[in-house]
């Protein structure tokens, strides 16, 4: 995880906020109004949290619900993937007070679950006890259905941009 504040350039410019991709299992955080990109969430969720007061934007792209007895990043898992980036966000000066989140993902795309539950519907339930657990409010979602999903937070604004093959753009 990196944090983009703009300082390492060294430039004396403003340049143009950069575009940082955010892949499967990662989260990035920034604080100098980069958006924020991720793709090919199918059952994957995206989980963007934004703190205005403290101009920080932070997304991960979990893929399953839990981590216990499971390895891999922390990104990877949806509840310490979220519980991974609100620390980010602190770490980068966002209070959890001020806080919200968007949520996009959690599509039903191929169903392999034997007991109904699949895995997108899975990760949005958890994802969403994560986010209750921190008392961050959700403030958009656009999860389920049978479709996949592209994300680009725009950080400055916290719109949450979802983009769809065959459907008209979603912001919230």
């Amino acid at each position: 995880m990196k944090v983009y504040d703009g300082s390492q350039s060294g430039q004396t410019t403003q340049a143009k906020p950069e575009r940082v991709k955010v892949g499967i299992a990662e989260y990035e955080v920034t604080t100098d109004g980069a958006a924020l990109t991720t793709s090919g969430l199918g059952s994957c969720i995206g989980v963007a949290l934004h703190d205005p007061q403290a101009n920080a934007a932070g997304l991960v792209h979990v893929m399953l619900p839990n981590a216990e007895g499971k390895e891999g990043s922390r990104a990877k898992f949806a509840d310490t993937g979220v519980e991974a980036l609100v620390e980010a966000m602190e770490a980068a000066g966002a209070n959890r007070s001020s806080m919200v989140a968007k949520l996009a993902g959690g599509s039903d795309m191929l169903d392999f679950s034997a007991n109904g539950a699949t895995i997108g519907s899975r990760n949005a339930t958890q994802v969403k006890e994560t986010l209750e657990s921190f008392s961050i409010p959700i403030e958009g979602e656009d999860v389920g259905g049978d479709h996949g999903r592209s994300l680009r937070l725009e950080s400055v604004t916290g719109d949450l941009v979802i983009k769809s093959a065959n459907r008209e753009e979603n912001r919230i």
